[in-house]
């Protein structure tokens, strides 16, 4: 099966961080497994050092300051050595088996671009999770926030990484704008015979935000929705133009040999 590099985002992420580590180390499919710290002040640094001692796939990249999710993300895959890449967030943790089920996915079907695993929502507020149409948008968000993703490092490469506009470190939406495209240009199928990563909630992320929108608990801002919208516009169109250029330019003969 391909390896799988997993890139772990963390800022001030000290009290979940050593959870998201060994999930990712229960994974065999895990060959490497980058934590970018993005300016922690807490003892993030520390504990993945610590790790890293224990286990050589473990190693820790520092970010200069706090640039953001997108930013961290897009570092560390840039020094993954995989050719699949997985993303997991600091506060979430992997289910026994989901690399070797996301791997598997993208090994039988070599064409596919990336694959989706299907979130669980742990400790979600009973106001969310009752509501009617809780499973409809947990399907949404599922297909959108990065811990469910794991997409071919070489794709990624050729979109520009996770879109990083000021925009979305104002508003959030960089990983709808992300999905957005890769379904666009590439489809995204999503594995929904079993649960195979956790969010576990807690007051203030993002994915308690989409739902309190999506299910009528909170207005939406009119302006930063149509910031949004323009900024995710502008991502798909550049990476659309990547890719066809891509597509477009002649190979040599013998690169493929080399």
């Amino acid at each position: 099966m391909s390896p799988i590099s997993v890139i772990i985002p963390c800022f001030n992420g000290a009290a979940t961080l050593a959870r998201a580590l060994d999930s990712c180390l229960a994974q065999p499919e895990a060959t490497q497994i980058l934590v970018v710290d993005d300016g922690s002040s807490d003892a993030s640094a520390s504990i993945v050092r610590v790790y890293a001692l224990r286990d050589a796939r473990v190693r820790l990249l520092q970010m200069p300051g706090n640039g953001g999710p997108a930013r961290a993300r897009n570092w560390a895959a840039l020094n993954a050595n995989a050719p699949l890449i997985a993303f997991l967030d600091a506060d979430d943790e992997y289910l026994p088996g989901a690399l070797a089920a996301a791997g598997g996915h993208l090994d039988a079907h070599p064409r596919e671009a990336v694959i989706r695993l299907d979130v669980d929502y742990a400790g979600f507020p009973a106001r969310l999770t009752q509501h009617p149409q809780f499973a409809q948008f947990a399907a949404v968000l599922s297909n959108t926030v990065p811990s469910s993703l794991v997409i071919r490092r070489n794709v990624l490469l050729a979109l520009g990484g996770f879109p990083t506009d000021e925009v979305f470190r104002r508003h959030g939406g960089e990983d709808g704008a992300l999905s957005w495209t890769l379904r666009d240009i590439f489809g995204q199928r999503r594995l929904i015979d079993a649960r195979r990563v956790r969010m576990h909630w807690h007051a203030g992320i993002h994915a308690e935000r989409f739902l309190e929108i999506q299910l009528g608990f909170t207005d939406q801002d009119p302006a930063a929705v149509e910031a949004t919208l323009r900024a995710s516009r502008a991502f798909l169109d550049n990476a659309s133009a990547s890719v066809q250029q891509l597509r477009s330019l002649e190979i040599s003969p013998g690169a493929a040999a080399r």
